[in-house]
């Protein structure tokens, strides 16, 4: 479910930076990635285009190069002619694919790629606005991942603090039984003496997961105090823009 809804947040995101352009949108659900640090190939883009021209499959090198794009806007330019000369050879590419497959007389089987060539003539005249968008996404994407990273790890931590208290506390209560058996066992001036020193020890065990319980309400205000930064950081980059 959780899933889902992330998934549906960003489909609207990726409306809003698109805004009334339709068809831009159309291309850029399919072409641009939620998790792109996972999705999109490690490998050199010179090596993905040099896999596409083996295959005739551009998708992993086109992907790679609008997202080293993006990451590179002061290559910008540089990366729309990247881009573009990608589109074209994806474009003959996937043609003559078509072209094989209806002389094959496998037509049921082109409908595919006459979609995929429509969308890479696309790419190849609305470059410059493809990157502008998919430089927006992306930056948000991954300010989001980093979050994303940040508050898992602080979930970590407090699961592992949570773990230690319980850890010290069955500790200090097995020491508490052990020294109410010890205590039986003992004469009347020792037990008095032993029940002094139980509870001096008690104090300072009382006094030590107080001072651990503050620290926990510090951390969770911490939390707390990041969280709002965060969402507040969230609308400022929303505002922005929305102003532009």
């Amino acid at each position: 479910m959780r899933k889902q809804e992330d998934a549906e947040r960003q489909q609207t995101f990726l409306e809003e930076l698109c805004r009334d352009d339709e068809p831009l949108y159309a291309v850029l659900r399919s072409y641009l990635y939620h998790t792109p640090l996972g999705a999109i190939s490690k490998k050199d883009l010179d090596v993905l285009i040099k896999e596409a021209e083996e295959s005739g499959n551009f998708r992993l090198a086109i992907d790679k190069a609008i997202f080293e794009g993006t990451q590179n806007p002061g290559e910008r330019e540089r990366y729309v002619e990247v881009i573009r000369n990608l589109a074209s050879r994806a474009i003959d590419a996937a043609e003559q694919a078509k072209k094989k497959r209806e002389e094959e007389g496998l037509t049921e089987r082109t409908a595919s790629l006459g979609g995929r060539i429509e969308a890479y003539r696309f790419m190849r005249e609305r470059t410059g606005d493809i990157l502008t968008v998919a430089s927006e996404y992306y930056r948000e994407r991954l300010l989001e991942s980093e979050e994303s990273i940040r508050r898992q790890a602080r979930r970590d931590e407090k699961r592992q603090s949570d773990s230690e208290e319980r850890a010290i506390r069955e500790r200090e209560e097995g020491e508490r039984a052990t020294r109410r058996t010890e205590r039986r066992k003992m004469g009347r001036i020792e037990r008095r003496e032993a029940k002094k020193q139980d509870k001096i020890e008690s104090a300072a065990t009382e006094n030590r997961r107080r001072g651990r319980e503050e620290k926990r309400s510090e951390t969770e205000e911490e939390e707390r105090r990041i969280e709002e930064m965060e969402k507040t950081a969230r609308e400022e980059r929303r505002k922005e823009r929305k102003g532009k």
